[in-house]
């Protein structure tokens, strides 16, 4: 992914909201499938990964995101930003189609 296409993508995300939040549990099947629904629906979502520790915290929201397909496009303390295309998304739910 180009550069500019990412801070495109990064300012898009600024306003939206966390939806996925990854507890102490780490990434767990429900969360990969919660993550999997909004990334179908919305293309690009924020996480919230909720561990202390720094590698722990990045080895976690990697593992999200190749159980996802997903890339990661920003990360700032414990919010990371996914995004994934979607062809066929609906444009009344996804962020890239309501905020572009």
């Amino acid at each position: 992914m180009l550069s500019r296409e990412k801070k495109s993508l990064r300012q898009i995300a600024h306003h939206l909201d966390s939806i996925i939040l990854v507890g102490d549990q780490g990434v767990t099947p429900g969360v990969e499938l919660e993550t999997e629904r909004a990334l179908i629906d919305h293309e690009l979502i924020k996480v919230k990964i909720a561990i202390s520790d720094r590698q722990v915290r990045d080895a976690a929201a990697d593992s999200l995101a190749a159980a996802c397909a997903a890339e990661i496009v920003q990360r700032i303390g414990r919010v990371f930003v996914f995004y994934r295309e979607n062809p066929k998304a609906n444009p009344k739910l996804s962020n890239l189609k309501r905020f572009a």
